[in-house]
């Protein structure tokens, strides 16, 4: 039975490693730009949208298609980084054993 008393506390350790990710990946943060800078999305935890700026020389009349997709180009930017960060946090937490036990998934 010690292998199994061994095996739970190993399972409690990861699962407390887990929680502590969870709350460190909540307060991760990325920013993307697009148009050389002229527009930033700042992404928050789980793609909470956090901050937007937008270069006031870009707000012109006729010109909202284009800041559109420049918003669009800087949030999917945004969200690359942030899963890229969430999987390097999710990573240090499991030791890189996520894709190695049986059935068990990472959060995202």
């Amino acid at each position: 039975m010690k292998d199994l008393s061994d095996i739970m506390r190993q399972a409690q350790q990861m699962q407390q490693r887990l929680q502590e990710a969870q709350e460190r990946m909540d307060q991760i943060t990325a920013e993307g730009s697009s148009g050389g800078g002229m527009v930033k999305v700042t992404l928050k935890g789980k793609g909470e949208l956090h901050a937007l700026a937008i270069d006031p020389s870009i707000m012109n009349p006729g010109d909202r298609e284009m800041v559109e997709d420049l918003v669009k180009a800087a949030h999917a930017d945004a969200r690359r980084k942030l899963d890229d960060a969430m999987a390097d946090a999710m990573k240090q937490a499991t030791g890189g054993l996520g894709g190695m036990l049986p059935g068990f998934k990472l959060p995202f």
